[in-house]
């Protein structure tokens, strides 16, 4: 007699991956998913949008969602940040929790309590290790099994790409049965024209300082392919002219540099050759007008 053949299991799910600003969250994504799909800088904030990762196999599908660092809103746009982050708790099938080895665990300890009556799987990252002392790391993966006892601590460095392959196991491991929520050949949720305009906004919070960075929206208003390039043309809003000024340096040499530097990455990026236009526009209170950010995407 023929053996009965069992039919090879598919699993599917989204894992979210939440947590405080500057702990890591985007390159832990990025090195999970294997490509630079979230921009990093060492600016708190850098990442204002829920991103998707999509790593494919034939037998499993992981959606990794990178959401905006945890904080308390003080105008509008942080709000719709905020609801990236609430978003990701209540869809997740699975929520990996990122923290480091130098921010306090009382930090926005109301999510902490969210996290502790989930009944999903709860995957606890503890990032950075490689800056720590090994008797260190080993007293706050005890401090964070006991404030998430249903949790499972994972020491990590996302930079060194130290620990991944057990984290990633045990993903496999909880994801649930289920049929590909995306194309298999879909590498994330986001188009060319948001990325175009999310390395553009990287450059921004590398190259300038103090309120800058977090005063700028960019606006990707012309994205055109032909055959031999991309032509993209962009506008960076700023809420004040003092703010123009300063983008735009003296003769207009900040605002090359930034336009350089974009470029660069954008043709690494699209594997292209790329023409970028960069214009800035002053639009007051953008942060908090509710038709601007919906303009804006958020």
């Amino acid at each position: 007699m023929k053996e009965s053949r069992k039919a090879a299991v598919h699993k599917a799910g989204f894992v979210n991956i939440i947590g405080n600003p500057n702990v890591g969250k985007s390159t832990l994504m990025n090195t999970l998913v294997g490509e630079k799909l979230s921009i990093t800088t060492p600016k708190a904030q850098t990442t204002r949008h829920r991103i998707m990762g999509i790593v494919n196999s034939p037998n499993y599908q992981i959606v990794y969602s990178d959401t905006p660092g945890i904080i308390r809103p003080h105008y509008l746009l942080q709000k719709e940040m905020m609801q990236f982050v609430d978003t990701a708790i209540t869809d997740a099938d699975i929520v990996l929790y990122v923290t480091d080895v130098v921010e306090k665990a009382d930090k926005n300890k109301e999510y902490i309590e969210k996290l502790q009556q989930l009944e999903v799987p709860v995957l606890v990252a503890l990032n950075k290790i490689d800056k720590s002392s090994r008797e260190e790391v080993i007293i706050l993966l005890a401090l964070w099994q006991e404030k998430l006892p249903n949790a499972t601590i994972f020491p990590v460095s996302a930079l060194e790409g130290f620990n991944m392959e057990s984290l990633l196991n045990h993903i496999l491991e909880h994801l649930p049965e289920a049929p590909p929520w995306f194309d298999k050949e879909q590498l994330t949720d986001k188009s060319l024209r948001f990325f175009a305009s999310e390395i553009i906004r990287e450059k921004i919070f590398r190259n300038y300082a103090q309120e800058i960075p977090y005063c700028t929206e960019v606006e990707v208003e012309e994205f055109r392919e032909t055959q031999e390039r991309y032509s993209i043309r962009a506008i960076i809003y700023v809420m004040r002219d003092s703010q123009k000024g300063i983008l735009i340096g003296n003769k207009g040499s900040a605002l090359k540099k930034t336009g350089t530097q974009a470029r660069l990455d954008m043709e690494d990026f699209f594997q292209k050759s790329v023409y970028l236009e960069l214009y800035v526009k002053v639009l007051p209170n953008w942060r908090d007008s509710r038709s601007r950010l919906r303009q804006f995407g958020y």
